[in-house]
């Protein structure tokens, strides 16, 4: 087993590892433990009672945190014309259609988020070996196949984060900075923990969100109580 740290080791001290603790309380603590000389990102993870290799137990979308994720997030567009047009008076990083297919071929990613209009898909669906795996591939489900590439750029930019379940069960996203308010670092969690929970799929049986804890960067994990929190996420 790999030695902890001093920090995480000091940090576990004042936590109890077998409560569940109130969301704001949580936030508080969380907040005084993330020290590191950078500003560290705050992530929260979900354990959810499904086998995603089931597809009617897959567990997977998008929301927008409504105070944003504290980083900045390159979009790449494929588009032509006035949809390419759109999408730089949008925002997008980069933009293009056969071109930037081959860049992204030859490995050129300099980009975080793919959005792609629908007559673009044949372009884009070459590039699934590269951008699969990577979790990029434009999704209409998601939002990211739309002819409407100025509010799919603007939301991707404007605190979208996607979600999707693992093999195991769990769900990691961040959801923002220690520098954020324990307010806004609250607002965000409830909103991501409501659309979770509002994305329940038809095959899940039993306990449906076993377990959440939210962490820094460097420091511990701790536990959320979850009943308290699922009805302030719904409100």
């Amino acid at each position: 087993m790999a030695k902890k740290g001093k920090r995480i080791s000091g940090a576990y001290e004042g936590i109890d590892r077998d409560a569940s603790y109130e969301l704001d309380a949580a936030v508080k603590m969380l907040k005084g433990y993330a020290k590191a000389k950078f500003d560290e990102t705050i992530e929260l993870s979900m354990n959810l009672g499904v086998d995603p290799r089931h597809a009617d137990q897959m567990v997977r979308g998008v929301v927008s945190l409504p105070k944003g994720t504290g980083k900045s997030v390159r979009v790449a567009v494929f588009a032509k014309g006035d949809k390419a047009d759109e999408a730089i008076a949008a925002g997008a990083d980069v933009v293009g259609s056969d071109d930037l297919a081959a860049k992204v071929e030859q490995g050129e990613i300099d980009f975080d988020r793919v959005i792609a209009t629908p007559d673009m898909m044949p372009v884009v669906g070459r590039l699934g070996k590269v951008l699969g795996p990577k979790g990029m591939m434009p999704n209409p489900k998601l939002g990211t196949v739309t002819p409407d590439v100025a509010k799919a750029v603007q939301d991707a930019k404007g605190g979208q984060v996607e979600y999707r379940v693992e093999k195991a069960g769990l769900i990691h996203v961040g959801v923002g900075k220690a520098s954020f308010a324990e307010g806004d670092i609250a607002e965000n969690i409830c909103s991501l923990v409501d659309a979770v929970n509002k994305a329940k799929p038809p095959g899940a049986k039993g306990t449906y969100i076993k377990k959440i804890s939210i962490s820094s960067t460097m420091g511990p994990g701790i536990k959320l109580d979850i009943g308290p929190l699922l009805e302030r996420a719904g409100q």
